[in-house]
Order: structure tokens, then C-alpha cells, then sequence
């Protein structure tokens, strides 16, 4: 299945289709732009009456006729005088074609360096749009069977809330009806993996009005995932030689503006908070902390390097509320952050470090299946502007990747506005690509901040400062995490591991026997006393996604056994207490995925 850029004609192709058939049946119509997308396509329209999905069968309907007459996508250029002729009636069109012709705009969207006389048209049927393409040859090359129309939604016209609120309308195209069907099944497997939804029904937590949006509550079982999680890290990290620091929720803004922060990232921040003379800012970021505490370690020598200060810290981002989702984007996260302050000559073996322990971890949640790219600056963008230790901070990015045999691919643009970075992308168990992991290398921040080392040979040097984070935040990942298992936690993480059911009223205190020897043992363990049938207790324990259900009664407490069964309903039968406890502990032990 490709769902790349070989596609993009394909779905640009359908989406001047759609255009085709909406002004068939919409007569006076007003369209916008309508781009490929990611899976599929759009186009705007300022309709004279609303559409909604209802409308869907009968522009479906229309499309497909379109592609039965196989007519072709011609690609033309006309003087911008012929252009406005031809879309007088359309005026969105008309501000673009001025657009274009001041140099203010390209057929794309993008900047353009230069004004043109001359815009670039495609044309097939009676639809002629103002376009760059690229397009299939003819409308017959998209196939009829691949396509569906998916939403309606508003956007403002060039995304601007003082222009006009068009209609925009989704679709997916694909090369097979087998791709399309595949796709639309993720989709449905998505809406029953949501972490929202399921979160909710596991009792893990939930947002409020009444604290604000983007700010989740945990439940007692939410934050006992969220403590093992960072837990996990800790211990990990500290085994790879992480010490851990603290440094607070707020910081003097001046900080931020020597860090660079404040030019690059105050959009993001919290708005100021003034303590007399002093001007405090909730913590968006540790590295500044981090560096000041370096810093007033005192001065450090070259024989305690490297130094790699760790925090769980949770930091305070200013997003905006329509780009809020869930877990995967809030306003209080906690970073299991680190910044290692090394020699230039230690990069490299710290990189590995690094990458040794996200390597380590990923594969503890089965994130087997990931990439690395290399985020590198581009063109465009808010970055520090320093050429020199740019250059020589990618080149050290690079020579540590390639040291490691990493494959990687290149994205421009889109590195830290201090420096180069390494992202993890994982692909989860519905193909959705996220970014988790990250290893950045900096050279800027800091001289900026001051932060120095005396060398072997004496001389005054500047280290430099490896950003890492493993899973990123704990917000992110545990939403990330959820979905990719369905709520289905292994062993080791889950809130309850095992549900101990009695068959009847007087075999709860076997139950309850059994629950304080295995939880002298380190397990998380509840007993169903209700009233309701022994099927009934252990549908809603599989419901509750527990791992193992015990059910004991007369035989199991004649013999000090349990039986046991598994939240995917296997039963795995009657066995001594101890042979279960010993192969329970034994999957904690080695974080397995498994439940036998």
C-alpha cells in the first residue's frame, strides 16, 4: 500500500473532479483551492446552500461519471489579463491570480521569489482550474471504486478568520478498492482505540471544564500507569549513568531571552506573570533551567564530563485550543527529559548511549517498527543564525548516526531552532506514524548561556549540550501507548494485573487469602465480591482489560490452587498458586508482552 507522494497526483486528479461535479450540482458555486492531503483530498467552495453528508451519494454519484469519460487533465499557461477574463465570475480565484502575479504567492502556496505575468491552468471536461498540478493523464486513472467522500467541515478562506467561512469538503482516494477498504477499516479501528474513549472506560482520567482545557486529571489508576511508566525510565536511565535533577515550574524570563527561547518559542509560553521587578514565566522547557544549574555547580573541569542531568518536569505550553487532542496534545506535560553537557569529542559515545536506552525502551512497549529522521534546518524558519557551529553540529549528528549504522532519512526545516536533532518515528499497530524519541546536538545555547569547562590543556572551553528525550512526555506516549494496544497493557503496566473472582459468598475468604500473598509479592490485586455470576464478574474484568482473572471456589480452595484465565478468554485451567505467581513474576521481570 503506498501512501506517499505517488499518490498525490491521483488525489489531486479527484479532488478537480469533485470540484467538477459539486458545480454541476451546485449552479453558482464559488470555489477556493483544493490540494492533495494526506490520504486523500479537499476542496473549498462557498456554496449557495449548505451541503452535508446527505449530498455525498448524489457528488459521488456525478464523479463517477466524470471518470467513465476518460477525458484528459491539459496543462496550459495564460497571461494573467486571460486568466482574470476567464474566472471573472470566481472570485477567489481572481485574488489569487494577483497574487501570483505580485510574486506574493505561488501556484502551491509557497512564497515566490519573483512577480510572473503568466499563471498555469489544467483543464479536463468542462472544469478549468488555476493550477500547477501535478494530475494523472486522463480522469479514468482514478479509479471509480477507490474513492469516498469522508466530511464536511468550515475553514476560513487562506485560513484567515477576517475572510470568509467556506465549506470544505474531505475525501480519500486510493489506487484499489482493496486500499480504500483497508483504509476505512483504520479508521473504525481507530474511533474503538481512541485513548479518549478508551481512557475513559478504563478509569485512567479525564479533562474538565472546570480546570481548563488541556490539562488532564488522573485517576488513582491513571497515575499508577503514568508513576511505572516513569518509573521504567528512571531506572534505565540511571543505570546508563543519568543523574536526576529538580528545577522547579517557574523561571525569570530574562532567562529565556539569553537562552534564545524567547524569540523562537514565545508563542508557546504561558502569558508573563510580574512579582514586583522580576517577570516569571511557567516552565516551557529545561534546558535554560538545566544550564544554570550547571552553572552554579561551579566551575567545572574536563575530567567531570560528561554531565547528564535528567528530569521528570512537568512544563506548561500555551497551545492553542483547537489544536488540543486528548493526551497527544496538552497543556501540562511531564518530560522525561536530559541534557548531557559533554566534549566535542564525547558526542559521539553519548549519542550511543542515548540511542542504546531508546532503543531498550521502545522495544519494551513494542515499538519495534520505527524510523530516524534527521531534522536539519532548511531554509526557512525560526533558527538561531550561527553558520558555523550550525554546520559543524550537523556534521557531529551525522557522523554519530552514521557510527551507529542508523538508517535515516533527511526532512529540511525541521530541526530545534538551536540545533540538528534525530527524531524516532514509530509506527504503531494501525500504520499511523508518531514521533516519540529524540537526540538533539547543540552547540548554540551554551556560549549563550554562559556554560564553560576548563580543558585538559587549561584553556577556557564551551561544552556542548545533547538534548534526549526517550518517550518525549508521559501525556503523549501513555495516549500514543493506549491506542497502539487497545487499552490491553501488559503485565507489568497494567493498573490491575489480576481479579480475583469467587464463585460464591463463601469462597471470598480464600479470595482474599490469595490476594495478600500475591500482593506481598509486588502485584496489584482486587477481589469482585458483588453478587453477580461468576460469567458476569469476569465480562467486565476483560472489559476492564485486567490481564488475569482467578477464579476460585471449593476445589481451588481445598487445594491452594487458582484458575486462571486470560482477558482474551483463554483458560488456562486450574494450577498451584505458586506456578502462577512464579510465571506472573517472571513477565513482569522481563516486561513481556505476554500473558503465559
Amino acid at each position: 500500500m503506498d501512501n506517499g507522494d505517488s499518490l498525490r497526483p491521483l488525489r489531486h486528479s479527484a479532488a478537480h473532479i469533485m470540484a467538477e461535479a459539486v458545480l454541476d450540482l451546485f449552479p453558482g458555486t464559488k470555489f477556493g483551492i483544493g490540494p492533495a492531503i494526506e490520504n486523500g483530498f479537499y476542496y473549498d467552495f462557498l456554496l449557495p446552500r449548505p451541503a452535508t453528508p446527505e449530498d455525498f451519494p448524489a457528488i459521488e454519484n456525478r464523479m463517477r461519471e466524470i471518470i467513465r469519460g476518460k477525458f484528459p487533465f491539459k496543462h496550459s499557461t495564460q497571461s494573467v489579463a486571460e486568466a482574470r477574463e476567464n474566472f471573472k465570475e470566481q472570485p477567489f480565484k481572481l485574488e489569487l491570480i494577483d497574487a501570483i502575479a505580485k510574486g506574493e504567492l505561488g501556484l502551491h502556496g509557497e512564497a515566490q521569489a519573483k512577480p510572473t505575468d503568466e499563471v498555469s491552468i489544467y483543464q479536463h471536461d468542462t472544469f478549468t482550474d488555476l493550477c500547477a498540478g501535478p494530475h494523472v493523464h486522463n480522469t479514468a486513472e482514478v479509479p471509480a471504486d477507490a474513492f469516498k467522500l469522508m466530511q464536511v467541515a468550515g475553514a476560513y478562506w487562506r485560513g484567515s478568520e477576517n475572510n470568509p467561512m467556506l465549506t470544505r469538503i474531505y475525501g480519500t482516494a486510493w489506487q484499489t478498492k482493496k486500499e480504500l477498504d483497508e483504509y476505512l477499516w483504520r479508521l473504525e479501528e481507530a474511533k474503538k482505540r481512541d485513548h479518549r474513549k478508551i481512557g475513559k472506560e478504563l478509569g485512567l482520567f479525564y479533562f474538565s471544564d472546570d480546570i481548563g482545557p488541556g490539562l488532564p486529571l488522573f485517576a488513582p489508576k491513571g497515575e499508577i500507569v503514568r508513576h511505572l511508566m516513569e518509573d521504567y525510565v528512571r531506572e534505565a536511565q540511571t543505570r546508563y549513568g543519568y543523574q536526576h535533577v529538580w528545577t522547579g515550574h517557574m523561571v525569570k524570563e530574562e532567562l529565556y531571552k539569553k537562552s534564545g527561547h524567547y524569540d523562537n518559542y514565545s508563542d508557546v509560553m504561558f502569558p508573563p506573570m510580574v512579582d514586583e521587578d522580576i517577570v516569571l514565566r511557567l516552565k516551557p522547557m529545561n534546558c535554560p533551567s538545566h544550564m544554570t544549574l550547571y552553572n552554579e555547580m561551579g566551575l567545572h573541569s574536563y575530567r567531570e564530563l560528561p554531565l547528564r542531568f535528567a528530569e521528570f518536569a512537568t512544563l506548561y505550553r500555551y497551545e492553542k485550543r483547537g489544536e488540543l487532542s486528548g493526551l497527544t496534545r496538552v497543556r501540562a506535560l511531564t518530560q522525561d527529559d536530559c541534557h548531557v553537557f559533554c566534549t566535542e569529542e564525547q558526542i559521539e559515545s553519548e549519542f550511543t548511549r542515548a540511542l542504546n536506552l531508546i532503543r531498550q525502551v521502545l522495544n519494551a512497549y513494542q515499538f519495534q517498527d520505527y524510523r530516524v529522521r534527521l531534522s536539519l534546518r532548511g531554509g526557512e524558519g525560526k533558527f538561531v543564525a550561527d553558520d558555523e557551529k550550525w554546520d559543524k553540529a550537523t556534521a557531529a549528528l551525522k557522523a554519530a548516526l552514521d557510527a551507529n549504522n542508523v538508517d535515516y532519512f533527511v526532512a529540511e526545516g525541521e530541526a530545534a531552532f538551536y540545533g540538528p536533532k534525530a527524531d524516532f518515528i514509530a509506527r504503531d499497530a494501525l500504520g499511523r506514524d508518531w514521533q516519540l524519541s529524540t537526540i538533539q546536538v547543540d552547540f548554540i545555547q551554551p556560549a549563550r548561556l554562559g556554560c564553560e569547562y576548563i580543558a585538559e590543556d587549561g584553556s577556557t572551553k564551551t561544552p556542548v549540550l545533547i538534548h534526549r528525550a526517550v518517550t518525549g512526555s508521559t501525556e503523549r506516549f501513555l495516549g500514543v501507548l493506549i491506542e497502539h494496544l487497545a487499552g490491553a497493557f501488559p503485565l507489568w503496566l497494567a493498573p490491575v494485573q489480576i481479579q480475583l473472582i469467587p464463585i460464591a459468598d463463601r469462597h471470598n475468604a480464600y479470595a482474599f487469602e490469595v490476594q495478600k500473598k500475591l500482593q506481598a509479592q509486588g502485584f496489584r490485586v482486587e477481589v469482585d465480591t458483588r453478587s453477580e455470576r461468576m460469567n458476569a464478574k469476569i465480562r467486565d474484568a476483560q472489559l476492564q482489560k485486567i490481564p488475569y482473572m482467578l477464579v476460585v471456589g471449593d476445589k481451588e480452595a481445598e487445594a491452594g490452587a487458582v484458575s486462571v484465565r486470560l482477558r482474551t478468554n483463554e483458560d488456562l485451567k486450574a494450577m498451584p498458586l505458586e506456578q502462577f505467581s512464579a510465571m506472573a513474576k517472571r513477565l513482569v521481570d522481563d516486561k513481556s508482552m505476554e500473558l503465559k
